[in-house]
């Protein structure tokens, strides 16, 4: 893939579920290495453009081209999908951990199935990126041995396993114990700096703000205002983000 490519352009977004309009004509790209924040009010469309990245949502108009892939066609073959798969990882609020698999065993699987490749290079491959995220300890332990914490880096190393060039992160810590955020995000955070192209949708402002090159704030299924994390979260232009953000630190209180 050329790098010369961004990782994702769009222009004139457009998806529905029904008469329900999520997303009304979102144009724009992401360059390779970029970490984007994607912030906003639930309903607003963050999850929805994210599954779209990934080809988990078809879009209904518009173009869409993620890693050389133009999703904008409805009949994609197995192989195009396969090859968009394994090159753009997605990790989720929930684990979706298997519980009758150790850990190791979940982060092979993919790989094996997937990529077809032998068993051995798969957890030569595991092992690596789950000392990678700290956890190389866990290699035998089951999810439910497992702290939330744990099993959200063991979810991002499974992604690893594919060796993707974009990762797609859907609130990955909103379904942690606060205490148990801090840990994700330094892996999420090693690996912005590794130069991983990431799209974090997240309600992590202080995350947003370190990490991110570009934070987009997406209204009612349209970007209302984007830019540099620091200008946008310290001096919004949009009277609805001050009020996004403004609810936020209340909640936080």
């Amino acid at each position: 893939m050329s790098d010369t490519m961004p990782a994702i352009y769009f222009a004139n977004l457009q998806k529905r579920f029904g008469s329900l309009e999520v997303l009304r004509s979102l144009s724009g790209q992401i360059e390779r290495g970029e970490v984007v924040a994607i912030i906003g009010s639930s309903g607003c469309g963050k999850s929805t453009l994210l599954r779209c990245f990934n080809r988990l949502e078809t879009i209904n108009g518009g173009q869409l081209i993620v890693n050389g892939i133009d999703l904008s066609q409805s009949n994609l073959s197995r192989k195009r999908l396969q090859a968009l798969h394994s090159k753009v990882g997605m990790v989720f609020q929930q684990f979706n951990l298997f519980p009758h698999m150790t850990v190791l065993e979940n982060l092979t699987l993919a790989p094996r199935k997937v990529l077809e490749r032998p068993k051995r290079d798969c957890t030569e491959v595991a092992r690596r990126y789950l000392d990678k995220v700290g956890l190389i300890e866990k290699a035998d332990a089951y999810p439910d041995q497992l702290s939330g914490g744990q099993k959200q880096r063991v979810a991002i190393a499974r992604s690893l396993c594919m060796e993707p060039e974009i990762l797609l992160f859907d609130e990955p810590t909103s379904a942690l114990d606060p205490e148990l955020v801090g840990e994700v995000l330094i892996t999420m955070r090693n690996l912005a700096q590794e130069g991983m192209t990431m799209i974090v949708v997240t309600h992590e402002m202080q995350f947003a703000r370190e990490v991110a090159n570009r934070v987009l704030f997406l209204n009612k299924g349209q970007v209302e205002e984007e830019g540099d994390p620091r200008q946008v979260l310290s001096n919004p232009r949009s009277e609805r983000l001050r009020t996004f953000l403004s609810r936020l630190k209340m909640a936080a209180a």
